[in-house]
């Protein structure tokens, strides 16, 4: 790591000391005061450090009065970051808000001579009164679909559409909504008139009326130019049409303005975000300095160069300029891509290697798996609890703690207590229909909403449970209601055990801002990533650049992986993402050849193919071949009847005293681990054993479900009570 990415601990002794240590991009940007400055600046370029060592060069030039900055970005986090690094460089009285901080200030301080009065009380939540609208219009709506009014109406605010106008810009524009737009710019017009009638304004309306005081009251405007009269914007990409009015009237006809941004990180168009702003800077500033930072102290040249390949590959506005960056940090290990039979397998090869990393020395918090959508965390929470990986989730809860999920396992227990007298399940013989019967009644359909936001996540939600229960069938065919929701109690009391600092679990979005030593990217298959309602070409690229965001989140190691299938046994038709075509080793032929079953895998790092002097794809682990039965020879679909290598209806030669002394030994292993039995193992996978009889760790290894760790873990004990000891009993057990 170069001196340029780490800020001085105590405040220098003159001005030029704030430059010592800056590279030349970044001194140009700190002593840059004449007319307006556009920072174009890349992932892991050290803007932070650019921007917080510009300001306390002024200040301590004596070009800038402290109290006469404001730098303004888009989170408290890391508004607070700005101000900790501007303290420890002597500029400890500037003033960095947020958008809305700042805003919020300016309207409580000027109300009661611009209107009167006190500011109208705000609003915490806009929910209930949404609700109360869609009510008055005759319109019932779901938790899903509250949410999702209610993003809507947050877009339209920001975009400055008014009611009146909302349907007809939905119609010309590419944005999927959920409800009809007409019914939307209904509820959005009652919600606005209920606020009027009780006096209380939103979030988005101190923006609003920010604006309109500034633009109505030149005297006002005049006092906040007078105070603020050099401005620093971060993370400009991510600017709404309403914030860059507001920032247009602070500024006013002068030209002391600072805007860093990178167009290749624009991920939040869906709330109004847009990197025209940015991208036109320079048209509406013509004597503008332009300052590219491209050197990349965060991420090895491995890490990198798969950034810029990523990027190479875009189109559109925003892929046109976009800036090719160049690694500052010593070689690393090439980017790992892994191709799983199906997504149990990649969950749970995930979480091996993830074990093996801490094992190696990295610590647990330093590493990231980041995914499409929420609903993925499920299946890697139960993998990193199973490994005895501590994690925490950020930006979302844990997916039995979600509202939805806790309704529809209420639903669940419900049905299965007094299923017999519900006529929603008649008929309902199958284990899954019933599940999806009973989630019916709580909104889900067998087809997703269109476009995303909360209705999408909440369908995505419940569609996982819908899967849980299939894969649960397919393992347990006699299986009822009430095992099912006996199962999900014991996943969710095991996903809720105490974890200390751990393995970050976060979706693309909010791991914006953050970087780790070690990245997992998981679930890279074509239908999630891009998403399958990213349809048109703009929604395309911006699920290029949210992967790009992913990415460039990795000091030094980096993983890749998707699945074929969903469930194991599941026709293998996935293939990976298309972003990743011509980057990958072998990922423009089709001549890779995916490993079965819960641990297969083919794992290829770029240099490996390098080796051997082409790109043909390294092959590892067992062929894709047609499991069969060993009792009738038939092929075996049912991941069930894979586990057990034998149709369901086929004579089964268990031993079922050693099947019992399997189960109580079982139990007692959970007990100790404090983990339900079937992290142990599955019954499946103790029938497959009872029957199989292994008499050695190889024949052991070959059934499906005891894979290397549990092997590892549990091989001896079960080999001993296969050759007839008795290990089922407290003392018994290691």
């Amino acid at each position: 790591m170069t001196a340029a990415t780490h800020s001085s601990p105590l405040p220098p002794p003159d001005a030029d000391a704030v430059l010592d240590g800056l590279d030349p991009e970044q001194r140009a940007v700190a002593t840059a005061f004449q007319g307006p400055v556009c920072v174009l600046a890349g992932a892991g370029t050290g803007k932070t450090r650019a921007l917080t060592h510009r300001v306390a060069y002024g200040v301590r030039a004596g070009m800038l009065q402290p109290g006469s900055v404001l730098a303004v970005t888009f989170t408290n986090r890391a508004a607070g970051e700005m101000r900790g690094r501007l303290r420890q460089l002597g500029a400890g009285g500037v003033q960095a808000r947020t958008f809305h901080s700042a805003a919020l200030r300016q309207l409580q301080f000027f109300w009661p001579r611009a209107v009167g009065g006190e500011l109208p009380r705000i609003v915490d939540r806009k929910a209930p009164l949404v609700a109360e609208a869609a009510a008055r219009c005759r319109l019932r709506l779901d938790r899903g679909e509250l949410r999702e009014v209610t993003g809507e109406i947050e877009w339209a605010k920001v975009t400055q559409t008014v009611p009146a106008d909302y349907a007809a810009v939905i119609a010309k524009s590419a944005r999927e909504t959920a409800r009809d737009p007409a019914e939307t710019a209904q509820v959005y017009a009652m919600y606005e008139q209920l606020k009027r009638d009780r006096s209380v304004i939103d979030f988005e309306d101190v923006l609003l009326l920010t604006v309109a005081i500034l633009q109505d009251r030149h005297d006002i405007a005049d006092q906040v130019r007078s105070q603020y009269q050099h401005f620093v914007v971060d993370e400009y990409q991510d600017v709404s049409p309403l914030q860059q009015r507001l920032l247009e009237l602070w500024v006013g006809d002068r030209e002391t303005l600072c805007v860093v941004g990178d167009a290749s990180q624009t991920i939040y168009s869906f709330t109004g975000a847009t990197p025209e702003h940015l991208i036109n800077f320079r048209t509406r500033h013509p004597n503008a300095t332009v300052v590219k930072l491209v050197r990349d102290y965060r991420s090895t040249p491995q890490v990198v160069h798969l950034a810029n390949g990523l990027l190479a590959q875009a189109r559109g506005r925003a892929a046109e300029h976009r800036l090719e960056l160049i690694s500052q940090r010593a070689k690393g290990p090439e980017p790992v891509y892994t191709e799983y039979g199906d997504e149990p397998a990649e969950a749970e090869g995930t979480a091996r290697r993830i074990r093996d990393l801490i094992a190696a020395g990295v610590p647990a918090g330093e590493i990231a798996v980041l995914f499409r959508i929420n609903a993925q965390s499920e299946i890697y929470e139960q993998a990193l609890a199973d490994a005895g990986v501590p994690y925490q989730l950020r930006g979302a809860e844990r997916f039995f703690e979600r509202q939805e999920v806790r309704e529809a396992g209420a639903a669940l227990r419900g049905a299965a207590r007094f299923g017999g007298n519900d006529a929603l399940l008649d008929g309902m013989v199958e284990l899954p229909s019933q599940v999806r019967a009973v989630l019916s009644a709580k909104g889900w359909t067998d087809q997703p909403p269109a476009g995303s936001g909360p209705v999408r996540d909440r369908w995505e939600s419940l569609t996982a449970l819908v899967r849980l229960a299939e894969d649960f069938a397919a393992a347990r065919p006699q299986a009822t209601l009430a095992d099912l929701v006996t199962e999900l109690d014991e996943r969710a009391a095991a996903q809720h055990a105490p974890t200390v600092q751990g393995v970050t679990l976060a979706s693309l979005h909010a791991a914006k801002g953050l970087e780790w030593d070690a990245v997992f990217l998981v679930g890279l298959a074509e239908g999630t990533m891009p998403i399958t309602y990213a349809k048109t070409e703009a929604q395309i690229e911006e699920e290029r650049r949210l992967l790009y965001v992913g990415v460039t989140r990795a000091r030094v190691h980096l993983s890749l992986s998707w699945a074929l299938s969903r469930a194991p046994g599941g026709r293998p038709s996935r293939k990976a993402t298309r972003f990743l075509q011509g980057l990958r080793p072998g990922g423009g032929r089709a001549t890779w050849t995916a490993a079965s079953g819960a641990g297969g895998s083919v794992e290829l790092g770029a240099a490996t193919a390098r080796a051997a002097g082409d790109e043909k794809p390294v092959r590892r682990g067992r062929d894709r071949r047609p499991a069969r039965c060993r009792v009738c020879g038939r092929t075996l679909t049912e991941a069930g009847e894979m586990k057990l290598m034998r149709c369901e209806d086929c004579p089964s030669d268990m031993d079922e005293a050693l099947y019992e002394r399997l189960h109580a030994w079982r139990e007692v292993r959970a007990r100790e681990l404090g983990q339900p039995a079937y992290c142990v193992f599955t019954d499946k996978t103790l029938i497959a054993i009872a029957e199989t009889v292994p008499s050695d760790e190889r024949e052991l290894a070959g059934i499906s479900g005891v894979v290397r760790r549990k092997l590892t873990r549990f091989g001896p004990d079960v080999l001993a009570i296969c050759a007839g000891e008795n290990r089922s009993g407290e003392e018994g057990t290691s």
